[in-house]
């Protein structure tokens, strides 16, 4: 779950491809990823920075083994996040551009640094005293107030605006309640009681949000430095091209395939699609495919690694503790399953008629590596996350899944080694190695740097997250000292004049914005906090007490819609990501990232309205019913976006095929049997006109 760092230019079998250089890599996540627009320090700092960022990993990693009160973690973790942030941070995204600029910035972000230290340990430290009190004394609320505002600042540098204006929305709403209009409305709070509830409670900054990023969100986002550093990534490219690249629009495929594997260790859809696309997007725009359309293909692959399980961005994790009810990891890895499945399904579908369309052909045989021969040679590097799913399948907690990840992708690093020491002790000089020390220079495992490497990698990765988190906590904590959401709900409710498709509407709209630019686990907090009662409510009309089956749906439909933001115009961090590797228009890109990822669009509202989708309260013979039918009506929905299938559809074939598409995803026999009929009529209809092309070209 770790972000790619500032890289070196992708190298291997695709050098003869046109490449995108390291600087361009660099400038790319910079201005699209606000996590990687840090600045440069000078290099004693940086040393200093480097060891406190091991000390923070080698912290998180002592209080899981140690528990360390949450009471005195949560500060802690904050504290030293802050700190981070407006070191690395400057007040402008790219600072100041004169020498004399910079130092002066930096000076004063050292000092904001400090007293950001200062004020969220200062909770941590002196925590006993402050329970003791009766009430908190002037100075207290002062600090309380100064970490409000010093967190949201830190926020706006590192993660960006949209988050921290909601923050500060929610603030006003509970500062101004009594002026506020309609479901806004409240008694107001004084100043005081606001930095009280969030500040010195756990129901504002310190609550579940950072209860969750200092424990198995971090630990989740090392496992990710330290998987990376086992060259995961290379072999997860690798591994896309052996399964799909010689396949018609082979380098597509790859990224489809190579999306969906890095979502299970990354956090962030903009990385993904920096990561993969730097590889991907150059070879689609080689053989043929349309810039546009290279880079919303990746975008949309992208994206949708953060809604695959088995980690989802960690946001299957922290659904557990948002939705409670008795709840299992295990309930949610199978709820989305099938969505997930039908999102990447729709995305090579739309891929294949892409491809169809313009008579695009595979890669070549020698530029593919032999499958066998990977999984050999690397296979072992996917050992890490079978542990950490068999783990958590088991019933163990995401924190110790997230170590056993670890310890496995350390410990495995070293097989090759022992494979090849085998040989060289079984055959000598005839293993191809002149010596024991040859044997360990060519295949060493993680060296020390490398592990220092991910510990300070996954120190810094948290950043966005944390903060993100800590603002997150802001928005939760008004709500529930407001008491906005129940209103909002009826407002909503009150909108869509008890329509409940309406109100469905209303909410990914909603979920949208307040999506945009967000990560993924903040993300969903943010989307589920504000809205996920307000579905689940509708969905279930004059029902008391919601069980989980009644609130996973809900849960899941707000976060796939603030998952998709990174998407859609006109922000679309993904898709823009996109744009600027394959030289193409942003906007353009933007809509067709959202036509390939139509899927995504179309299938919340339908587990959303039945849950069966989501294998809650369904039999094996429902299951499968409606994974056939899904995968088919997906077939057509692709068709009718790109427009061709045996040859071009005209817009009546189109419509159609949408439409029989759509009743096949619907679960429902009557749907399906409508939707079967119109498909067959579609598939009739193609299959006639090309006959008749095929009859007039012969007479010509």
């Amino acid at each position: 779950m770790s972000a790619p760092k500032k890289t070196e230019a992708p190298e291997g079998k695709m050098e003869h491809f046109e490449q995108v250089s390291a600087e361009e890599i660099n400038k790319i996540m910079a201005k699209y990823d606000r996590e990687n627009a840090y600045r440069t320090l000078p290099r004693r700092i940086n040393f200093v920075i480097s060891i406190i960022l091991i000390a923070f990993s080698l912290l998180q990693l002592y209080s899981t083994w140690r528990i360390i009160p949450s009471t005195h973690m949560r500060p802690i973790h904050v504290a030293i996040v802050v700190f981070l942030a407006y070191t690395f941070y400057p007040v402008k995204k790219g600072g100041f551009h004169t020498p004399r600029g910079q130092r002066i910035s930096f000076a004063i972000d050292m000092v904001l640094a400090i007293v950001s230290l200062c004020v969220f340990l200062y909770q941590a430290v002196f925590f006993d005293e402050i329970v003791r009190q009766s009430r908190l004394n002037e100075m207290q609320y002062v600090l309380g107030a100064i970490g409000i505002v010093l967190l949201l600042e830190a926020c706006r540098r590192v993660v960006g605006l949209p988050i921290v204006c909601v923050a500060i929305a929610f603030l006003l709403v509970g500062f101004f309640g009594q002026y506020m209009p309609g479901f806004l409305g409240n008694r107001g709070f004084t100043w005081t009681r606001i930095v009280d509830h969030l500040f010195y409670t756990q129901e504002g900054i310190f609550g579940t949000p950072i209860g969750a990023s200092s424990t198995f969100i971090f630990l989740f986002i090392l496992f990710g430095s330290f998987l990376e550093k086992t060259g995961v990534g290379e072999f997860f490219i690798d591994f896309g091209n052996a399964v799909a690249g010689r396949k018609r629009g082979g380098p597509a495929k790859v990224a489809v395939l190579v999306s969906a594997l890095e979502g299970t260790v990354s956090g962030s859809s903009v990385a993904n699609t920096v990561g993969s696309g730097s590889f991907t997007i150059p070879m689609m725009k080689r053989l043929g495919y349309r810039p546009e359309f290279a880079a919303a293909t990746e975008a949309a692959a992208s994206t949708g690694g953060q809604i695959m399980p088995p980690v989802m961005g960690a946001a299957a994790f922290l659904m557990v503790d948002c939705i409670g009810q008795g709840i299992t990891y295990a309930n949610i890895v199978k709820a989305a399953i099938i969505p997930a499945l039908l999102y990447f399904v729709g995305i090579w579908f739309a891929v294949d008629f892409e491809a169809r369309k313009h008579g695009l052909v595979g890669m070549k045989a020698e530029d593919i590596p032999k499958f066998k021969r990977l999984m050999v040679d690397r296979g072992y590097l996917i050992l890490p996350l079978v542990a950490i799913i068999i783990t958590l399948s088991s019933g163990f907690s995401p924190s110790y899944a997230a170590l056993m990840g670890i310890g496995i992708a350390c410990v495995g690093s070293y097989l090759p080694l022992l494979a090849h020491l085998l040989v060289y002790v079984t055959r000598g000089r005839k293993s191809g190695y002149a010596s024991l020390g040859e044997v360990f220079r060519k295949s060493p495992g993680l060296r020390p740097k490398d592990y220092l490497q991910a510990l300070e990698g996954g120190a810094r990765s948290i950043l966005s997250v944390a903060l993100a988190c800590g603002a997150a906590g802001i928005i939760a904590g008004m709500i529930t000292l407001t008491g906005v959401g129940a209103k909002l709900s009826a407002g909503l409710a009150d909108i869509a004049g008890g329509n409940v498709f309406l109100l469905l509407f209303f909410t990914m709209l909603t979920s949208i914005i307040l999506g945009m630019g967000v990560p993924t686990t903040a993300n969903y907090l943010i989307t589920s906090t504000m809205m996920a009662g307000v579905v689940a409510r509708a969905l279930n009309p004059g029902v008391e007490s919601l069980t989980w089956q009644m609130l996973l749906p809900a849960h899941l439909f707000t976060f796939y819609f603030g998952i998709i933001a990174d998407l859609t115009p006109p922000v679309a961090l993904a898709a823009m990501a996109g744009a600027a590797i394959a030289k193409s228009d942003p906007l353009k890109t933007g809509v067709q990232a959202s036509k390939n990822a139509i899927a995504a669009f179309i299938v919340p509202y339908v587990f959303a309205l039945n849950p069966a989708m989501l294998m809650i309260n369904a039999s094996v013979a429902d299951i499968a019913l409606i994974c056939v039918t899904s995968l088919i009506g997906m077939f057509f929905i692709g068709m009718a976006v790109v427009g061709y299938w045996q040859q071009k559809l005209n817009p009546l074939q189109r419509i159609l095929a949408a439409a029989g598409g759509l009743c096949m995803v619907v679960p429902g026999v009557v749907t399906d049997l409508i939707g079967a009929l119109i498909c067959a009529g579609v598939v009739v209809w193609q299959y006639a006109d090309k006959k008749r092309l095929v009859a007039k070209a012969t007479v010509r």
